[in-house]
């Protein structure tokens, strides 16, 4: 689950560089990423003990922290304990469990062979530490964002600088308080702020940049990067599309899908981000989907102790602004509460491709429904946009299924499901093309976190090699050739 909104870059964590910072804050920066570096060259995350007693003191950290953390939650975006147990804490546990079970495992060398040619020789393949790290992350799961890039960054052997977003103060703080209480300043600093911090940051030399938020500033990255040959991970978002088949169960697809969709008030970039079907379908379709939010919310969802708020005037505004009301069958701008942030469960059907909630990522509780022909045109639809994070399918026919996985492009597909499986610890997660570069999670995260160097030895005797010496002529020539060939 990632990403901030593809609006204005000033409002997210990694802004464009609209403040420049002073003197002063770039000293500071570059006392806290000097001090990183020369931990990391001291060799202090070199061991694998080192490591995992890392993450020990991060996962009894987060245990101590629990209750902050939740209540920032619940302060920045109205988390439900239970949401943010579910979509934050807990899966950063479990993530957490995951990389201590296995990290030795991966860790271990693997060999490969040379070939005939170079034999005798012998090769193995070592994960090393790519030294001092930065993390930027956002706000629409800060906690999870933020935590679970660390924990590669810890198992790969690294020292990190973690920005958290501005955007979510509270948890922003809770945060910073959780790396500087429980973890080591040798492995593990933090700097909070807004624009000029983030700007600070970025001019200085990591050897990977983590970030995840939208595509805008995704390129503000990725240029500040390149100065200095930095690699980056970029995980951003889209236009996540659900193509609903023919033949499916409504009722069972509705909730799948408007769970999808209401998860953290819709504020999640691998939510369901609109939906196609045929009319019939989509006739069938809509009552389920009224049902299944009523199921989970409550004939008014701002009664609901699960159903959270926007995170600032700013995104509610913007969301509220896609809402054509009279396209509206369930919601709409007359039942939202702009004191409250609250924007209720929106679906909107008759929607046209040129329409406004079409022309970005919603990033909010509106469902727009668009009729297609079928599959043909659902997968036509796809292709001319950009690559989305993640696109969904409901079909009972296996054939449907293998041409939107072989005709579409996307960060992940899902069939029969949305969003759940996005907190896999053992999947790989991330975007292609618009929606980002590189993934994590699991074993995914050690290899974003490490670079894979080989390590080969040959003996000097037998010296092999002295075929390939010059001069070449005669017989050596000849037989050197013909194994060319």
């Amino acid at each position: 689950m990632s990403n901030s909104t593809p609006d204005a870059p000033a409002d997210t964590s990694g802004s464009a560089p609209d403040a420049m910072p002073d003197t002063a804050l770039r000293s500071r920066v570059a006392v806290e990423v000097e001090a990183l570096r020369a931990s990391f060259d001291a060799g202090t995350t070199r061991s694998i003990e080192a490591r995992l007693e890392q993450l020990e003191k991060l996962r009894r950290g987060i245990r101590a922290e629990n209750g902050r953390l939740s209540a920032a939650l619940a302060e920045d975006l109205g988390k439900s304990r239970l949401e943010a147990a579910m979509t934050e804490i807990g899966i950063v546990g479990q993530e957490i469990a995951h990389m201590q079970k296995n990290l030795r495992a991966w860790l271990r060398p693997t060999s490969f062979n040379l070939g005939m040619l170079q034999a005798p020789s012998s090769g193995q393949l070592h994960r090393e530490p790519l030294g001092v790290v930065l993390i930027i992350s956002p706000w629409n799961y800060p906690v999870n964002l933020t935590l679970s890039p660390l924990i590669g960054a810890i198992a790969g052997g690294n020292t990190a600088l973690v920005k958290p977003s501005e955007v979510a103060p509270a948890t922003s703080a809770a945060l910073a308080h959780l790396v500087r209480t429980h973890l080591d300043p040798e492995w593990v600093r933090v700097i909070e702020g807004a624009v000029p911090e983030t700007t600070a940051i970025l001019e200085q030399r990591f050897d990977l940049i983590f970030y995840t938020g939208n595509s805008t500033v995704g390129r503000i990255v990725a240029r500040a990067a390149a100065e200095h040959l930095t690699p980056t991970v970029l995980e951003l978002g889209g236009k996540s599309p659900v193509f609903v088949d023919e033949g499916v169960d409504p009722a069972a697809a509705a909730r799948r899908i408007m769970w999808g969709k209401l998860t953290n008030t819709g504020q999640t970039c691998v939510a369901p981000d609109y939906l196609m079907a045929t009319p019939s379908t989509i006739e069938k379709l809509v009552p389920h989907l009224k049902r299944a939010v009523r199921a989970m919310h409550g004939a008014d969802a701002s009664r609901s102790p699960e159903f959270g708020r926007m995170v600032n005037d700013k995104h509610f505004q913007r969301v509220l602004a896609l809402i054509d009301d009279d396209k509206a069958v369930l919601g709409g701008t007359t039942q939202a509460d702009a004191a409250a942030r609250y924007l209720p469960p929106t679906i909107l059907t008759d929607v046209d491709w040129d329409d406004p909630v079409m022309a970005e990522e919603i990033f909010g509780p509106v469902l727009p429904i668009l009729a297609v022909d079928g599959p043909d045109e659902a997968i036509a639809r796809i292709r001319e946009r950009e690559k989305p994070l993640t696109a969904y399918v409901f079909s009972s026919d296996k054939d449907v299924e293998q041409r939107f996985a072989t005709e579409t492009s996307s960060g992940s597909l899902a069939l029969g499901v949305t969003v759940a499986h996005v907190g896999a610890a053992t999947m790989p997660f991330g975007g292609v093309g618009e929606s980002g570069m590189g993934t994590y999670h699991g074993k995914a995260s050690l290899e974003a976190f490490t670079h894979t160097k080989p390590v080969v030895k040959k003996p000097l005797k037998p010296d092999t090699l002295r075929l390939v010496y010059p001069p070449h002529r005669g017989f050596k020539k000849a037989l050197l050739g013909r194994l060319l060939r």
